[in-house]
């Protein structure tokens, strides 16, 4: 098992990355455009490179890509230092997590067996949730002390550490592959048991995004102080929560199914709260009950990708699905946002349940 906490540590790399930037953007309140394209183009690459990275994992093992990724990442964040361009280092940041993060994802699954794997994928989404949690929150605290150098700096340097830790990630030689088509692909990923875990990370992942962003709207009143303790409450719990559903799991406890709908409605009732239970008691509320369904839905979708791919296409398999889950990292806020502009906050949160309910059947 400790061949897989540099896998972890690169997994808390792509999650605090993607995050820690929103925290700074406030400056741009005023041209909401500009605010949308520098959050998204950090997911837009990766988006469209995870499954091509993952294909590549494949091709020349994990490893490579893995620290390759990682470096790159590092020069990306550093870059930002002489450019002075957030939307240029973000994108290149964005296509450095394109490569790193399905490589660390392939890498856990071939590394571990499968009596193992749902204990390892829950230690693996344990780390990625307290970064997409404690990015906004530490990036906050960064650009605070030093702007946004000492942000993208701290990025850089944290890269080229764990790109010096996964040196010591063993060496997994590609394995022998037939000859794949373009139609055996889409058959392939239109399986159900491709299209069930990954639809439950996409809803999970959603709901973890929305969370850290709306039930600090929610708990406003309160200053900066509690909404940062609501925020980190979900974090911790989802970080509980993931190895302890995976070790349930891998001791035949939990089934994959029971395990991801739990969650998922457990999620749902989470954003069910924050509708309807006003003040502070309905945000803590929010945040464990979201926190708990978001860690229970990530160790067995995720150790069911990985028994369900070919293993000399684990990457590749892990690239797409990673898609799922970054259409559900913009697209959940993106529908709590609409519904609040045209309704209001409640009736959004109310409508991410119900989307994040109808995922569990």
């Amino acid at each position: 098992m400790r061949t897989v906490l540099p896998l972890c540590a690169a997994g808390f790399v792509t999650a605090f990355g993607a995050h820690s930037v929103a925290s700074g953007l406030g400056f741009l309140q005023t041209n909401l455009l500009a605010l949308g394209l520098l959050l998204a183009v950090y997911d837009g690459a990766e988006v469209v490179l995870k499954p091509v990275f993952g294909s590549l994992a494949d091709r020349v093992g994990p490893r490579p890509v893995l620290i390759g990724g990682l470096l790159a990442f590092a020069v990306a964040s550093s870059a930002f230092v002489l450019v002075g361009n957030v939307a240029v280092a973000r994108f290149g940041q964005g296509v450095a997590a394109a490569a790193f993060s399905p490589a660390a994802g392939a890498a856990v699954a071939r590394l571990t067996p499968d009596s193992a794997r749902g204990r390892a994928f829950g230690r693996y989404g344990a780390w990625k949730g307290i970064g997409y949690a404690v990015g906004p929150l530490l990036g906050g605290v960064l650009i605070h002390l030093g702007d946004f150098d000492l942000l993208f700096l701290t990025m850089a340097a944290l890269a080229a550490v764990v790109a010096v830790w996964c040196l010591a990630v063993p060496k997994l030689e590609p394995l022998p592959r037939q000859r794949q088509t373009v139609r055996d692909l889409v058959k392939r990923l239109s399986r159900s048991d491709f299209l069930r875990p990954t639809a439950a990370l996409a809803a999970s992942t959603a709901a973890l995004a929305t969370a850290i962003g709306f039930l600090p709207v929610k708990a406003a009143e309160h200053g900066p102080v509690v909404t940062g303790a609501a925020v980190s409450l979900l974090a911790l719990t989802a970080a509980l929560v993931q190895p302890r559903i995976g070790k349930a799991l891998d001791a035949g406890r939990v089934s994959t199914r029971a395990g991801t709908r739990a969650g998922l409605l457990a999620a749902a009732a989470g954003f069910v709260a924050a509708a309807v239970v006003p003040g502070l008691t309905g945000t803590l509320v929010a945040a464990v009950l979201v926190g708990a369904g978001s860690g229970a839905v990530a160790p067995p979708a995720f150790a069911a990708l990985a028994r369900s791919a070919p293993r000399e296409r684990t990457g590749q398999t892990m690239g797409s699905a990673e898609v799922g889950r970054e259409l559900g990292d913009a697209g959940g806020p993106l529908l709590v946002g609409g519904l609040a502009v045209v309704a209001s906050l409640p009736v959004g949160l109310l409508g991410l349940a119900a989307v994040i309910a109808l995922t569990a059947w």
